[in-house]
């Protein structure tokens, strides 16, 4: 089959988020989901645009990559086709080669699902090992039980708030009321779900946003953050209790999410809330 790389343009964004809704599937527990680019979008559709490529055969996408940084690509595939050597040869040219304008030269990171014959193609190319993530799933057959807070789903009356939590939470200025209205703007948004959750003294302790890759599919949780003047109160493990009730309201086969396996905090607040642990997965790395 004859592939060809793409950079998307603002247009096209949504063929690729179409894709990675149709791959999302339970037997896979860590893979780039349309929630991924759809919290991206907060940055504004032509920077996503930017950061996104796609490979194609006889018109169908078949891998979709988002540089989540200038020099760390989280890719997936189809799932009929993860193990299939055309592409992983291909997608490995394609890395490797500045000129194609999907990773940088020098020292390069990479996130691909398990099963992919890409990962043994990269590392008999010279690519290493990297660091360890801790894949996270909670079922969501059944109900799911109550939080202990009070849930608040974010509007435009209330961003600041929620916004206020994330700023607090991460440390970091960039997440303002003004990025969440274009986030809540971008058409992925249309199934995602912000979530503040107040505590007994009303005050706005967490938050979490949600998003749906349809009903029957995988959902996922990202990002999530406690207020920095409210931690050390389970807030944390609520805050996700909450997520996977709202992923289940809106038809999700299960919630999922993932933390660095060296952040043992995060790990311990997602499986206190129900998440259960699935077998590590390393990225892989090509040397400088």
């Amino acid at each position: 089959m004859t592939i060809v790389l793409n950079e998307p343009g603002v247009d096209e964004l949504t063929g690729a988020v179409d894709a990675l809704r149709a791959w999302q599937d339970d037997r896979t527990p860590l893979q780039l989901h349309p929630g991924d680019l759809g919290w991206a979008w907060a940055l504004g559709a032509e920077k996503l645009a930017g950061a996104v490529r796609t490979w194609s055969a006889d018109g169908r996408i078949i891998a979709v990559g988002y540089l989540d940084g200038p020099d760390v690509l989280r890719l997936t595939t189809a799932p009929d086709l993860r193990q299939n050597e055309a592409l992983a040869r291909q997608l490995l040219a394609d890395l490797d080669d500045p000129e194609r304008r999907v990773l940088p030269p020098g020292k390069v990171g990479l996130e691909v699902p398990d099963g992919a014959l890409l990962r043994e193609v990269l590392l008999e190319a010279g690519w290493n090992l990297d660091e360890p993530w801790t894949p996270l799933r909670r079922d969501l057959s059944k109900p799911v039980e109550d939080s202990g807070l009070r849930i608040e789903v974010a509007g435009p009356q209330t961003a600041a708030t929620r916004t206020a939590v994330h700023r607090s939470a991460f440390d970091s200025p960039v997440f303002t009321e003004e990025v969440w209205h274009v986030l809540a703007a971008g058409p992925v948004y249309a199934d995602a779900r912000c979530l503040i959750g107040y505590d007994d003294q009303d005050n706005a302790v967490a938050a979490a946003t949600v998003w749906s890759a349809g009903p029957g599919r995988p959902g996922l949780l990202e990002p999530m953050g406690v207020h920095a003047d409210h931690r050390g109160r389970g807030h944390g493990t609520a805050i996700s209790v909450a997520a996977a009730a709202m992923l289940r309201e809106m038809g999700a086969s299960s919630a999922l999410v993932a933390a660095e396996s060296s952040n043992v905090g995060a790990v311990a607040t997602y499986k206190a809330a129900g998440y259960d642990p699935s077998p590590e997965r390393l990225d892989v790395v090509r040397p400088a």
